[in-house]
């Protein structure tokens, strides 16, 4: 058992709480394949309108039509939005208005019951136990709020929102930035050395620790093999059931 006294907890999605089978092979298929009806459903809404917008004002859309031998001014309509947000999503692009669309076309699969959101069997007991002992617990995840509000609002072991007090995104950052840490550590109101971040990925575990963050890495079946100088200079879990964290208390 690994021990930590820290205030807030502030945990990854992906790999962390999720699998990333869940992401890759469920979330991302879903908007691929649900994207275009959602956008011939509210192509006259002005939310949509803004979307489209936002995406066609993209670097990436000047690269995507000289790709597909297209020209930028030619008639756009649903067809031609639906397969640029193809493109995007098969080059694993985290471009705001392109996860703000994701996260609608997710909402209408949760209403709907096609989507129930995946977390680890240790994640709920986690959560309670945590927030129980007086911790506060918080998200940060390159997926966007929206989403995290979904995914942890409708999972398949119940609804865990109640005892998440914040939620963070990449408008805090990138997550391999040692900034990103620094603004939400001012965010949450908090001293960074209070924090402890869960993650799989090891570079953000880096930058968290620049930040003056604790951290913990999980090794979860099917997360990134992690190399012995990894394992070395980081604290490496398997679960959460691993973790033994208790409240800091103030002096």
């Amino acid at each position: 058992m690994t021990e930590f006294t820290a205030k807030i907890i502030l945990t990854d999605i992906e790999g962390t709480t999720t699998s990333i089978s869940f992401v890759k092979d469920k979330l991302f298929p879903y908007a691929k394949e649900n994207t275009k009806d959602y956008l011939k459903e509210t192509w006259l809404s002005n939310e949509t309108n803004e979307i489209v917008r936002e995406l066609l004002d993209l670097p990436e859309f000047e690269a995507y039509t000289k790709e597909v031998s297209k020209v930028a001014n030619e008639s756009l309509d649903v067809s031609t939005v639906d397969a640029f947000v193809k493109y995007l999503i098969d080059k694993d692009l985290k471009l705001g208005p392109l996860k703000r669309l994701q996260g609608l076309v997710w909402e209408k699969g949760y209403e709907s019951g096609d989507l129930k959101g995946h977390v680890y069997p240790d994640v709920p007991e986690a959560f309670k136990r945590w927030t129980e002992a007086g911790l506060r617990l918080a998200i940060y995840s390159s997926g966007s709020i929206k989403a995290q509000q979904l995914l942890f609002g409708q999972t398949e072991l119940g609804n865990l929102l109640p005892y998440i007090s914040g939620h963070f995104d990449t408008t805090s950052g990138h997550k391999q930035e040692q900034q990103s840490y620094v603004n939400i550590a001012k965010a949450l109101g908090e001293d960074p050395c209070n924090i402890l971040f869960l993650t799989d990925v090891v570079k953000e575990a880096e930058a968290a620790r620049k930040a003056g963050y604790q951290t913990a890495i999980l090794a979860r079946p099917g997360n990134a093999p992690l190399t012995d100088d990894d394992k070395t200079q980081y604290t490496v879990v398997s679960d959460f059931e691993s973790l033994a964290i208790s409240l800091k208390q103030t002096t």
